[in-house]
């Protein structure tokens, strides 16, 4: 399952209203970081998509969520369960890093 693109109208049925814990990468087209770290998320999505929904928010394209959350820096990852922030990661991680972080909160 590849990644998910969520918006700020979206935002509650694709990620506070899951069913499933949902991963969402808070992030922008210029962001190096943010680039380096995709093809990671989109391979956990992948191998991880029985547990988890991984989503992508473009904070340029979608400014009411990023802003309510206080996103200050990007990728800033948020892991929601329940329809509440579990755990947050910030910064670019290797793949390994960021499966072992997200299993570990799963």
């Amino acid at each position: 399952m590849a990644t998910v693109e969520v918006t700020d109208s979206s935002f509650q049925s694709d990620v506070l209203d899951s069913d499933k814990p949902v991963l969402v990468d808070f992030w922008a087209d210029w962001c190096g970081p943010c680039k380096m770290i995709a093809p990671a998320l989109e391979e956990l999505s992948d191998e991880l998509s029985d547990r988890v929904t991984i989503a992508k928010m473009d904070i340029m394209a979608n400014p009411d969520v990023p802003g309510k959350m206080g996103v200050q820096s990007i990728p800033y990852l948020v892991l929601f369960k329940d329809g509440q922030p579990a755990a947050q990661m910030r910064g670019a991680a290797p793949k390994g890093q960021l499966k072992g972080w997200l299993e570990g909160e799963l």
